[in-house]
C-alpha cells in the first residue's frame, strides 16, 4: 500500500529530521500533541471510544492483509474507506456537536481529568452512596414505589442529562425518596448519579428494542435495560408493581434482587475496592475480641470466692 510505503520513507528520514528541528516545530509537536490528549480523552468518555477500537482493528487487519499480498482485500478497503469516513461523521454527530459545545466553554479545560483531580476525589462513588441508594430502593420497594437510577461509570451520560432537570445534590436516601415520591414533580423519568452527587432528575432514556426481555415488563425496566445497552452506566430499577429491585448492566436485565444482594451487585460491577469492607471487618473483629476479653474477665470475677 502507498501509505505503508511513505511511512517506511519517513521512518528512513528521521536522522535527517533530528538535524533541522527547530524551536518552532517542537511548539507545533507540543500541540499536535496536546489536541490528539483532548481528543482521546474526550472520546473516552463516549461511545466513540468503541468505535475507535473497531476502527483500529480494522487497519491492523488492512496492514496485515497487505503484508500477505492480499491484493484484491485490499483495493476495497482503499476504495469504501471514503463512505466510512462519512458514516463516522453522520453516526458521531451528536458527540461532535457536544464536544464543539465544549470547545466553546471557557471552563473546558478542567474536564480534561489532570487539572482537576481534587474535585474526582471529592466527588468519587463511595460505599455511603451505595448505602444511601439499597437503602433508598429498599423502603421504595416496600411501599411499591417506582424508581429509575442511572450511575454513570466511565462513559458519560450528558446527552441524557439535557432531557431532564437539574438536581445537584448529595446523593441521600431521603433525596431519592422525594423525588420518586407520587405526585411530586420530579417523579417521572430517571435520575442520574455521578460520583456522590444526583446531577439530574426526570431524565429520558432510550428504550431498548431486545425482543427477549420478558412482556410484563413495563416501560421503566425498558428503559434501564436501554440506557445499559447504550453505554456501560449501572441502571438501579424499583417496581411500581411489584416493588421488585432489578438491576440492569450491559443490556442484562436482572431481577428480584434483596437490598444485600444489590450492594454486593454494586460493588462488583462499580469495581470498588474492598479496602473498607476490610477495615470495617478488622474492627468489627477487634470489638469482638475486646467484648470477649470484658466477659472472660467478669465470668473470672465472679467464680472467685
Amino acid at each position: 500500500m502507498q501509505w505503508v510505503d511513505t511511512a517506511k520513507e519517513y521512518l528512513k528520514d528521521i536522522p535527517t529530521y533530528a538535524d533541522t528541528i527547530d524551536v518552532s516545530d517542537v511548539f507545533e509537536i507540543l500541540i499536535i500533541a496536546f489536541i490528539v490528549y483532548y481528543i482521546l480523552a474526550w472520546m473516552k468518555t463516549t461511545r466513540s471510544w468503541k468505535m475507535l477500537r473497531g476502527l483500529l482493528f480494522i487497519f491492523l487487519l488492512l496492514m496485515i492483509l497487505d503484508l500477505m499480498d492480499m491484493t484484491t482485500i485490499v483495493w476495497i478497503f482503499q476504495n469504501v474507506l471514503g463512505f466510512i469516513v462519512t458514516a463516522m461523521i453522520v453516526v458521531m454527530q451528536p458527540e461532535l456537536r457536544h464536544a464543539l459545545e465544549e470547545l466553546g466553554d471557557k471552563n473546558f479545560l478542567p474536564s480534561l481529568g489532570f487539572l482537576d483531580s481534587s474535585r474526582g476525589q471529592e466527588s468519587a462513588f463511595t460505599e455511603k452512596t451505595v448505602n444511601e441508594i439499597v437503602k433508598a430502593c429498599g423502603e421504595m420497594g416496600k411501599v411499591k414505589t417506582g424508581a429509575l437510577i442511572v450511575i454513570e461509570r466511565k462513559e458519560s451520560l450528558k446527552d441524557y442529562e439535557r432531557t431532564g432537570i437539574e438536581v445537584d445534590g448529595l446523593v441521600t436516601s431521603q433525596l431519592l425518596i422525594n423525588i420518586f415520591e407520587h405526585n411530586t414533580p420530579l417523579h417521572d423519568g430517571a435520575v442520574i448519579v455521578r460520583g456522590n452527587r444526583v446531577t439530574y432528575a426526570t431524565c429520558y432514556l432510550p428504550l431498548s428494542d431486545n425482543l427477549g426481555l420478558s412482556k410484563e415488563l413495563g416501560t421503566r425496566h425498558r428503559a434501564g435495560v436501554g440506557i445499559s445497552e447504550a453505554s456501560d452506566s449501572l441502571t438501579v430499577i424499583v417496581s411500581e408493581e411489584t416493588g421488585g429491585i432489578s438491576v440492569a448492566y450491559e443490556g442484562e436485565l436482572e431481577r428480584n434482587l434483596s437490598p444485600d444482594s444489590l450492594r454486593t451487585k454494586m460493588k462488583e460491577i462499580m469495581n470498588m475496592n474492598s479496602e473498607e469492607d476490610t477495615k470495617r471487618r478488622h474492627r468489627l473483629r477487634k470489638k469482638r475480641q475486646v467484648q470477649g476479653y470484658k466477659d472472660e474477665k467478669e465470668v473470672t470475677e465472679k467464680s472467685r470466692p
